[in-house]
């Protein structure tokens, strides 16, 4: 937004509440939807909305607005966002005991501290190898800059994918079942 379509710091900013305001709610609903449908179809959900979102970044123009290019991917980013991190969260500490709660509690947190940094210097790096590769065959900053940024979303959008597949092969909602009845047994007894 500042690089290629100009906006000030404060412009900028502003923009991005449409992904932090909106991810809020979206969370708030996910967490109803968990305890309705299971984690499985929320995160499903999730992931495929986190993935349209970035797969409708790869499009973004030179000449784009925020309304037509912006807008609309982080929309959908903030749906993936609210619809992946709370069922992540419950499913990640599902049949964990009441005195190991807090140690699994900061191991998902520092994952995903962890995780997010290195997916950032990765997709850094992808975005900033393309654009110096299109500066230096003559495109002009602002082509060259979008290019790379789109590079950078199909990498994330892969990523996402992933996670996609991941939860539908990998996490099973039966042991997810499992260990959350086995939770409010203890809690009965």
């Amino acid at each position: 937004m500042q690089q290629v379509l100009h906006y000030s710091a404060m412009k900028t900013g502003v923009g991005y509440l449409a992904v932090a305001g909106t991810a809020i709610v979206w969370s708030a609903l996910a967490a109803q939807l968990v305890t309705r449908v299971g984690v499985k179809p929320v995160l499903v959900a999730g992931m495929t909305a986190l993935s349209a979102g970035l797969l409708y970044f790869t499009q973004v123009s030179v000449g784009g607005t925020y309304v037509g290019d912006l807008l609309p991917g982080f929309l959908l980013i903030s749906i993936g966002i609210g619809f992946s991190f709370v069922p992540i969260s419950i499913a990640a500490l599902a049949g964990v005991q009441a005195a190991e709660a807090g140690l699994a509690s900061g191991l998902i947190n520092t994952s995903q501290q962890i995780g997010g940094a290195l997916g950032i210097a990765a997709l850094t790096s992808i975005a900033t190898s393309t654009t110096n590769t299109k500066i230096a065959s003559g495109s002009s900053l602002p082509a060259a800059l979008t290019d790379g940024f789109q590079s950078a979303f199909y990498g994330a959008a892969g990523v996402a994918i992933l996670g996609i597949l991941v939860a539908l092969f990998v996490v099973r909602r039966r042991d997810l079942v499992d260990a959350i009845d086995a939770e409010l047994a203890l809690e009965a007894a």
